[in-house]
């Protein structure tokens, strides 16, 4: 962490501290006040002859560091400083400014007064945008936020199109970790790949008490765990970065993935320069990486495993929810029993392709729907696509050349088991695959290996134990959903809320075949 923002905030706090004192004398406030944290900035308030609860704004990350400067401003116009200019200086050398204002001779003025002057068009509309930010960015950031489901991973509960209300109470709001940012801008500027935030002042991950924890099925808002790092262009930034450099660097080994394996350094060395000199690659602080929304169906401390699609928890099979849905080879026998099959099953072109002349689809279907697809008799043959073509090609977490690992794919991996907060685990190759990032990037340990031993910070170490909770996020659309399978556990640090209600939904043309409203979507509950 830079330690410098943090030095200039003390050196800031502590002018308050020295300075303020000599500025309430003046202005016929108990001079003491300006030793006490809190009633020192209560007592400001009265001075520049703002409202009380203006306190409560001082302690909104992000928000705080707005109002002081307006406050500071503020100041210095009670001191009789009211130019232009001096407002300027007022707020933007705050450090230089204050000291200045209370060694300086000027004389309380008092606060001017806005209530008897009539207020210009440009200034009601300045302070009405104003404070709109100020209560959007509260409630944003600590009680809910919209959001769009851009793609089809939960398609059958949650649909392309629709805006979800997030509840950020429900797990616990987090502070923002760079507060000093655009206000209701998440990562960039619209229309462009240009930071809307600063990381020049952070503050480190914390957490509000919330009103629950994260149970299973939970449709849990977070953020992307590998979005620590983007590929600066508009089309890969919410993308996996890993995934693609991994790709791009077995293509350097000519797809000979054990050769890949034998020098990774060398091959990903060389396909981040590529990235790096097409599109640029770019670090993300974590408040600031995308937001994804999955289902949760594994819990901290569970052992997870998955045979022919179906989930075990502990070794047992776990009841999957109603939207679930699989990806299905149908074959008809002419085109109007798939035109009509089609139909009946209220598909659209998200579901599976349609508009092609041959009597063999592939559609993603609910359980429920393959069922009423099957007792229709309009399909002569129905089954599910096997996904073991994708075994050995180090996309499925923990994207390590290992012979147990080689065999897994997103309908059969495991057993895995989730970390949580206390649990040790032995260093060995295994779990040296599985858990390395969990150590090194989430809970921000130096891991090394040399001499066939591990060292942690530097120790040599033969065992770890977990600081944190995880849990395994999966989407409903089980064959076409990058989820845990693919990039690994979701921290508790990347917790952002719970996606408790639709309340719009607009389908798109391109995805649904139509552009219209969904009015039975709205307000619908997320289950």
């Amino acid at each position: 962490m830079d330690l410098i923002p943090w030095i200039l905030l003390a050196i800031l706090l502590l002018e308050h501290l020295f300075f303020l004192p000599r500025l309430f004398s003046r202005a016929g406030q108990k001079a003491w006040h300006g030793y006490v944290p809190f009633l020192n900035y209560y007592t400001w308030l009265k001075v520049i002859g703002r409202p009380w609860y203006w306190i409560f704004l001082l302690i909104v990350p992000g928000i705080n560091l707005m109002m002081l400067v307006i406050m500071q401003v503020e100041l210095g116009i009670s001191f009789g400083q009211r130019s232009t200019v001096d407002q300027w200086k007022s707020g933007a050398a705050a450090w230089v400014a204050l000291p200045m204002l209370a060694l300086g001779q000027s004389e309380y003025v008092g606060p001017r007064d806005w209530h008897n002057k009539k207020k210009s068009t440009g200034r009601e509309w300045g302070e009405s945008i104003l404070w709109a930010l100020v209560v959007a960015s509260i409630v944003r950031t600590f009680l809910f936020e919209a959001f769009m489901i851009p793609t089809g991973s939960m398609e059958g509960s949650m649909l392309v199109g629709d805006y979800l209300y997030v509840s950020k109470t429900a797990y616990g709001p987090k502070v923002p970790q760079t507060p000093v940012s655009v206000p209701l801008i998440h990562n960039a500027l619209p229309g462009s790949m240009i930071p809307s935030y600063t990381e020049w002042f952070s503050l480190p991950f914390y957490r509000l008490p919330g009103m629950k924890k994260v149970e299973r099925y939970d449709a849990v808002v977070f953020n992307f765990p590998h979005g620590d790092t983007i590929i600066v262009d508009p089309q890969w930034a919410g993308h996996d970065y890993y995934g693609i450099l991994r790709m791009e660097a077995i293509k350097r080994a000519n797809g000979d993935i054990p050769a890949y394996v034998s020098d990774p350094g060398r091959y990903q060395g060389e396909a981040r320069s590529l990235l790096e000199r097409q599109f640029g690659i770019r670090p993300r602080p974590l408040d600031k990486t995308e937001n994804y929304v999955k289902r949760c169906v594994a819990l901290p401390g569970e052992t997870l495993s998955a045979v022919d699609g179906t989930l075990n928890i502990n070794g047992s099979p776990l009841e999957p929810p109603a939207g679930v849905q699989f990806e299905y080879r149908i074959t008809f026998e002419s085109p109007m029993e798939k035109r009509r099959a089609h139909q009946g099953l209220g598909l659209t072109n998200i579901d599976g392709t349609y508009n092609d002349r041959s009597l063999q689809v592939a559609w993603v279907l609910t359980e429920d729907e393959r069922a009423q697809l099957e007792s229709s008799g309009m399909a002569v043959s129905i089954e599910r696509v096997d996904l073991s073509f994708r075994r050995g090609r180090l996309e499925m977490f923990p994207n390590a050349y290992l012979p147990e690992f080689n065999q897994w794919d997103p309908d059969n991996f495991g057993p895995i088991t989730l970390p949580n907060r206390g649990m040790t685990i032995e260093l060995n190759q295994r779990n040296l695959a599985l858990y390395r990032r969990a150590i090194s990037t989430y809970e921000g340990h130096t891991l090394e290996e040399a001499d066939d031993k591990v060292f942690i910070d530097g120790v040599e170490s033969t065992s770890y134990t977990f600081e944190l909770d995880y849990y395994w996020m999966m989407g409903d659309n089980r064959h076409r959903s990058a989820d845990s399978r693919m990039w690994g556990f979701v921290p508790e640090t990347h917790i952002v809320g719970r996606a408790s209600f639709v309340w719009f939904s607009k389908q798109n043309k391109e995805q649904h075949g139509e552009s219209k409203i969904r009015w039975n979507r709205m307000f619908k509950s997320v289950k």
